[in-house]
């Protein structure tokens, strides 16, 4: 089961609730605000949240996360290099909306790591590095069930900025097209801005 919030902070974000239909475990990914309204959503529909996921640390993917774990006790996993953003608020960009937003508890994964549901072993997702809007940008992938969370690295007709800390616009063309366009191409791309796309509506778009 895949629920997509829209959380609002500076701008619309999309967070994703990514659960197991059988046991109502599952995982969190991007929660980058209104916590409050995420953390109503897991009381009401009866989840247990075993992790928060973050694609890659700019604020509006983060913002919601630190309250979130400490409310449900929760580890925060992303990319090894994630550190550069969620500790320095001015690669995080949260300095230029007049915040401070540092995530102190975080654990850092390994590329191609399998991050496997406690409740379901058979439910997991695989940590695929892609980065180029970041140094941190990682998919989180699904053979299972055809579907991966991009973050920020490509959109529906469109891809993400390069221009802030840490972007590289080679390095992404390249990540997409090795990374992305390489999945099956029926695989559904659930990204932080844009409605869902797949791999088949994209790989053939200007980008390529």
């Amino acid at each position: 089961m895949i629920f997509l919030v829209e959380v609002h902070g500076v701008f619309a974000e999309n967070c994703y609730f990514y659960i197991d239909e059988k046991t109502r475990h599952g995982f969190l990914i991007d929660p980058g605000a209104q916590a409050d309204k995420l953390l109503k959503i897991v009381a009401e529909k009866n989840f247990t949240i075993e992790k928060i996921l973050i694609t890659h640390g700019h604020f509006d993917h983060i913002g919601a996360a630190a309250e979130i774990q400490q409310k449900l006790n929760i580890p925060i996993c992303m990319q090894k290099n994630g550190g550069d953003y969620v500790k320095n608020p001015v690669w995080n960009l949260s300095s230029e909306i007049g915040a401070e937003i540092i995530l102190e508890n975080v654990t850092y994964l390994d590329d191609y790591s399998e991050i496997i549901l406690n409740a379901n072993k058979n439910f997991k997702l695989q940590l695929i590095p892609c980065a180029g809007h970041t140094t941190d940008g990682a998919i989180f992938y699904s053979a299972n069930d055809g579907v991966a969370f991009v973050g920020d690295s490509i959109f529906l007709g469109s891809y993400g900025r390069t221009d802030f800390y840490g972007g590289d616009a080679p390095t992404l063309f390249k990540n997409i097209k090795e990374k992305i366009f390489t999945l099956p191409a029926e695989t559904i791309l659930f990204s932080g801005h844009t409605p869902p796309t797949t791999v088949a509506n994209e790989k053939y778009s200007w980008i390529v």
